[in-house]
């Protein structure tokens, strides 16, 4: 699995593994215990992890989801330190550590909270993405 076989459904919370495209939308399963089943329609917004990006101050003005993901696994190992109840303060400086030049009036404190939660979903159920990245690495 990688990052272009998972998705965010808007209204719902957590991550779905995309399963298989139908003439209506897409089916795809719950990144969880329960592996709930859901069929995505044309009216669902769903967001393929890979098409994500981070507003950044640099020249490209956006860093994909998939490299702030792998640095933040290369650095933490899965303790980030912060919680969803953490501080505006605290989650801000938790991705200055990752994405030193992150653009701070256009990324919220909700966005950062976010990429919390699905870099913890990740890094439990699916931790393959990541292992995957580092295989890539010693071929190329």
């Amino acid at each position: 699995m990688n990052f272009k076989d998972i998705a965010s459904v808007s209204g719902k919370p957590g991550l779905y593994k995309v399963l298989k495209p139908t003439r209506s939308g897409v089916i795809l399963e719950s990144l969880d215990e329960k592996k709930a089943k859901l069929v995505a329609g044309m009216s669902m917004r769903v967001s393929i992890l890979s098409d994500i990006s981070i507003y950044t101050m640099t020249e490209e003005g956006a860093e994909p989801l998939e490299s702030v993901m792998k640095k933040i696994e290369s650095e933490y190992k899965g303790d980030t330190g912060v919680e969803a109840s953490s501080s505006d303060s605290e989650l801000r400086a938790f991705l200055k550590s990752v994405l030193p030049d992150f653009d701070e009036e256009r990324v919220y404190t909700s966005d950062i909270k976010k990429l919390n939660a699905w870099y913890q979903i990740i890094r439990k159920f699916a931790p393959e993405v990541f292992e995957e990245s580092t295989e890539e690495k010693k071929e190329a």
